[in-house]
């Protein structure tokens, strides 16, 4: 009796698996922690649309439809909320997004490598420093009463700018204290990009006669095209998101008109006040519309020939 050898065809996917292991091994901790803390949260979307109780629970307390979405967009506040929060969002978009650009480009100029890696530690440092430690920095800086600004600026002028309090300064200093604190390491990801560039095409460039700011233009630029276009749909996707730790510090009485956000505005109606069901209303208005905006700009750039990110 002739024997038979059965053949098993894999997939080019489980080919990959068992090729691989070991790499998609280590994409294990980041994926479980996307699962836990992303993922399984969004379960409890459900009681924006409920009368949630405690004691009732997701399962038995009573569903409401759009009731808190009317509500919240029947609020005299939602304008003032919304104006703020896109306000501080397109700020930080337009003055601090290209700055990690711009200062990857010049740190990518630099030739000495003992500077280069100072100066790297040096502008990274601030990122791992916390919200507290910032704000209270910029406050014994600030500050009218001793504050070593408003000391030169009465030296120089004979008056003091209550910095901390007046409200025509309050974006500004937010916009300030996160690039003081961000853009630095926002270059981690630009300079590896421009890591990979080809050093051959700048030394071709060198013999046409171009000098090193058509370098930039031409070459440089180019090659981390495709990065900086993907890192802005990813920005569009928490443009609403202002950091509520960040502005929760910098509010005070003076200030909270052009202050409060959705962030700060759903910290008080959930927390303080208890109206979880309200507040994950709020909350899911505001990811929605950066769902919107990453879908858009996505669509956008793969219009103009682009990747995109999906």
């Amino acid at each position: 009796m002739k024997s038979q050898t059965k053949v098993i065809r894999r997939s080019p996917l489980l080919k990959d698996l068992i090729r691989d292991k070991w790499m998609y091994f280590m994409l294990l901790p980041g994926l479980i922690y996307f699962v836990i803390f992303k993922y399984v949260p969004m379960y409890g979307v459900i009681i924006a649309f409920q009368d949630y109780k405690p004691h009732l629970g997701m399962l038995n307390s009573n569903w409401v439809g759009l009731k808190h979405f009317q509500r919240f967009f029947s609020e005299p506040q939602f304008w003032e909320l919304f104006r703020n929060t896109a306000l501080l969002a397109v700020y930080n978009l337009a003055f601090f997004f290209p700055l990690p650009i711009v200062l990857s480009l010049m740190m990518n100029e630099v030739r000495r490598e003992r500077f280069k890696r100072w100066v790297q530690t040096l502008i990274y440092v601030p990122h791992f420093v916390s919200w507290v430690v910032v704000v209270g920095v910029f406050y014994m800086l600030l500050t009218t009463e001793g504050g070593i600004i408003n000391e030169l600026l009465f030296l120089v002028t004979g008056v003091k700018i209550a910095f901390l309090l007046e409200p025509e300064w309050f974006r500004t200093m937010i916009v300030t204290q996160s690039i003081w604190k961000e853009v630095g390491w926002g270059t981690i990801i630009f300079l590896a990009a421009l890591s990979g560039v080809d050093l051959q095409l700048y030394e071709a460039a060198r013999m046409d006669g171009a000098n090193r700011w058509r370098q930039v233009w031409h070459i440089t630029l180019p090659a981390i095209r495709g990065t900086i276009i993907i890192l802005l749909i990813l920005r569009l996707g928490s443009f609403m998101d202002s950091g509520f730790e960040h502005i929760f510090l910098m509010l005070t009485s003076t200030n909270r008109d052009v202050g409060e956000v959705f962030d700060t505005y759903v910290y008080v109606k959930g927390l303080t006040q208890s109206q979880f069901s309200y507040s994950a209303a709020v909350g899911l208005f505001k990811s929605v519309i950066g769902l919107v905006l990453v879908m858009g700009a996505n669509w956008m750039a793969k219009k103009f020939g682009e990747e995109g990110v999906y």
